[in-house]
């Protein structure tokens, strides 16, 4: 059982944004707006500590090396009952995710875990 899938096309978005930028990272804040969507980039750049959640290492095919999806501490705390889907969507975020300048952003779309599913995780 995983916490955090991709959709296709967010694969293709990262496999496209693995080769332009090197090995890539998630981190999902719990801001309003744009801050409550995943933020992508460049593995090690977004510094994460003590106050994050290392909620999956995603495999994706045509990627060499895991991306890591972060999440803080206090959105976990809310979240924790719940799925994760990266998505892409069209249209531009505001924000440093590395997608920005390619028209599309990242998006999660959200699903309760069943009983079975979160005993399994925990």
């Amino acid at each position: 059982m995983e916490r955090v899938a991709v959709t296709p096309a967010a694969a293709d978005l990262i496999r496209s944004l693995r080769g332009t930028h090197g090995p890539l990272m998630f981190h999902q804040s719990g801001g309003c707006c744009d801050g409550s969507s995943p933020m992508c980039y460049p593995e090690g750049e977004f510094r994460t500590g003590s106050s994050d959640v290392l909620l999956a290492s995603l495999a994706v095919d045509g990627v060499d090396e895991p991306v890591t999806f972060w999440m803080s501490k206090s959105q976990f705390e809310l979240w924790r009952h719940t799925h994760l889907t990266v998505d892409v969507v069209p249209g531009r975020g505001s924000g440093f995710s590395l997608e920005a300048p390619e028209g599309v952003r990242f998006l999660i779309r959200s699903r309760l875990l069943t009983p079975e599913e979160l005993a399994a995780l925990e």
